[in-house]
């Protein structure tokens, strides 16, 4: 976020600076302000009631009012001296300027009121403002300082900053997870909200894997490091928290740009007013006007909607790198769903293992499995699940490569053996002819095949299925109610599978047998017409994802990729974050445009009081804090967008 009125934005920059080495920088800073507040305004009230009650006792309360004014000010003077000293110019002149108008004219009381006023807006926008800086302190806070590593049969206290990968650390229930880890030996129960939003604890064994800052909550776990400091799933969260911060939304981008004239040009409107007023009421109105025309509403009033946007959708595990594709979401009238591992579970099972004659199936089984053991494509996965199940010993292979969404190669016991798609074995010189699928067999149908070739000789076919996922014919209804025009799927799956799933989903438009280019090719054609989200699981997907208006990337927990190639990250597989994601942008842009209209309201219907004579400077600094609590409040509302779907979770 760039500017922020009056104190609130120097001391942002201060805390960026500062890479939040500090815990707590904002809030401290928050406090201490506030201190200051409370007693420079005890010594303002004390020479009312001084005034009221010893009223020759001009001397006293003329010198509380001084001392009391002195302190509220002394901050706002102190940055916007800090100001012009880096050549900048900010709103905090204008305030700085009105306050000392205040007292050189010996208005101390009504410069003291007006400091009271104007500060403890500081404070309510600087703490609103530094909210990504809040939200990195509690993140931080949920990684312990150390662990217990496992040496031999030893058990050691390391601080988490010493472990490397391959340690073995010991996390007992109750602990939060150090790092991101493989479960060597244990099970247990986890929290993931912290990173995932799902707010029901998730069940974990043997190698599956944690992640930093989520709780284990049941069991003894022995866990395997696998990443540690920034390259762990907390530490890419941070850095998306801080990517959106530093983002910055459209409409604050033009308020940097623009805020250097604004000031210059209140202080030749408030000379004009001084000149043209009155002689008796002119300074009067000159303060009123450099009081109510320091535009906080205004600037506030994209922020803190962003600020309050961003922290409900990490709430339900949606993470947002640059606040403008809020706004890009807000206008998204066709989504492009990959198929494996979005629409669908992406868990493929081995359905069918189908070899020609003279081959036995668990020869085929056996070339396939080996070949695919290095990849981590689903089909190897399932290969690999099933491979295991029968206890089949694989063999190595050497001048292995692998063509994303195409298959894999290598060379096994002197032979050339290819695992994959039709059409791309075929461009390797092998001839599948001998091998007809049964379009019509409603089993084959709903089947992804790969083709296995030996020696250039194709030697069967292995079919994979794989399951809807729950929510997605819903989430599909849901997105047209929003008024989505376009909801189509793209798959490398040949079109009798792509054709049941569409079926089965509701789903119009789909292409079959697309490559990534394809995925890409198709998004190209429907951003002519139209606003585009492409939706894949981050790993295959990456070119369609950037290549569409916005890119979502599904199941991004723990994946580099999604996280690089995509515009939002969801950290779970629930597609109901996606119709929720598209109302919270549009709640966000429309509270936006609302908070802008308050502010301009606020400022050009003041200055006009002001210019006029209708307005004091007290009521002016009154109506400057109410005008941003406004703002505030107006943007809260949508913090508590989605709620129903946590609230949904709870109660299963």
């Amino acid at each position: 976020m760039a500017s922020v009125c009056c104190a609130a934005h120097s001391e942002l920059e201060q805390d960026k600076q500062n890479n939040i080495q500090s815990e707590g920088v904002g809030h401290n800073r928050s406090m201490g302000r506030l201190r200051q507040a409370l007693i420079g305004g005890i010594f303002v009230v004390n020479s009312f009631i001084l005034r009221m009650l010893l009223p020759d006792q001009e001397f006293m309360y003329e010198a509380s009012a001084l001392l009391g004014s002195l302190i509220l000010a002394l901050p706002i003077f102190i940055t916007a001296i800090k100001d012009l000293y880096h050549g900048k110019v900010y709103m905090n002149e204008l305030v700085a300027l009105a306050i000392l108008a205040a007292m050189s004219s010996g208005n101390f009381r009504e410069a003291g009121l007006i400091s009271f006023f104007l500060l403890i807006s500081i404070i309510i926008e600087s703490r609103t403002a530094s909210g990504a800086q809040r939200s990195i302190e509690a993140l931080v806070k949920l990684t312990p300082s150390t662990a217990n590593k496992i040496v031999g049969n030893n058990e050691t206290e390391v601080d988490v900053i010493d472990l490397v990968l391959g340690d073995v650390v010991r996390v007992r229930p109750g602990d939060n997870f150090p790092t991101d880890g493989l479960i060597i030996s244990g099970d247990s129960t986890v929290n993931q909200a912290s990173i995932t939003g799902e707010s029901l604890p998730v069940d974990k064994a043997e190698n599956e894997d944690v992640f930093a800052g989520t709780q284990n909550l049941t069991g003894s776990l022995e866990v395997k490091v696998t990443k540690v400091g920034e390259d762990t799933t907390l530490g890419k969260v941070k850095e998306m928290i801080l990517a959106a911060e530093n983002s910055g939304h459209r409409v604050v981008r033009i308020i940097d740009k623009y805020a250097g004239y604004y000031t210059p040009t209140i202080v030749m409107l408030a000379l004009l007013t001084w000149w043209l007023s009155p002689v008796d009421d002119a300074m009067n109105r000159v303060i009123t006007l450099l009081v109510i025309s320091c535009p906080c509403a205004i600037v506030l009033a994209t922020p803190t909607a962003i600020l309050a946007a961003v922290a409900a959708a990490a709430r339900l595990g949606i993470y947002i790198k640059n606040v403008s594709d809020l706004e890009v979401a807000a206008k998204v009238r066709a989504f492009v769903f990959d198929k494996t591992g979005t629409l669908t579970e992406g868990q493929l099972s081995v359905a069918r293992l189908s070899p020609v004659e003279g081959i036995e199936p668990a020869e085929l089984l056996h070339v396939a499995a080996s070949v695919e053991k290095h990849s981590n494509h689903p089909t190897a996965i399932a290969l690999q699940t099933i491979a295991a199940e029968a206890d089949l010993k694989l063999d190595e292979i050497i001048q292995f490569s692998e063509v994303h969404g195409k298959g894999v190669r290598g060379t096994m016991l002197d032979s050339e053996c290819i695992v994959g798609r039709q059409k791309w074995v075929e461009s390797l010189g092998v001839d599948t002819s001998s091998i007809v699928l049964e379009e019509d067999d409603s089993e084959q149908a709903g089947m992804s095949v790969v083709f296995v070739a030996r020696k250039g000789v194709v030697i069967g076919w292995i079919g994979f299925k794989d399951r809807v996922r729950t929510h997605s014919a819903q989430i599909i209804k849901d997105l047209h109610k929003l008024g989505i025009n376009s909801c189509s799927m793209v798959t490398g799956d040949r079109e009798s599978v792509a054709t049941q799933v569409a079926a089965h989903l509701g789903i119009e438009e789909f292409r079959s047998d697309c490559l990534p280019e394809t995925k890409v090719e198709h998004v190209e054609i429907l951003k002519k017409e139209m606003t585009v989200a492409v939706i894949g699981d981050g790993v295959n997907d990456a070119p369609a994802l950037a290549a569409g208006d916005l890119g979502i990337a599904m199941g991004a927990i723990g994946s580099d990729i999604a996280v690089n190639s995509a515009s939002i990250a969801l950290m779970t597989n629930d597609l109901r974050r996606v119709p929720m994601l598209i109302t919270l942008s549009r709640k966000a842009v429309s509270i936006i445009n609302q908070n802008l209209f308050i502010g301009f309201l606020f400022v050009i219907g003041g200055i006009l009081l002001a210019v006029f004579g209708r307005m004091n400077p007290i009521l002016a600094a009154v109506m400057h804090l109410f005008s941003t609590l406004i703002i505030l409040f107006n943007s809260a509302r949508l913090v508590r967008t989605g709620e129903e779907l946590t609230l949904e979770g709870e109660s299963q």
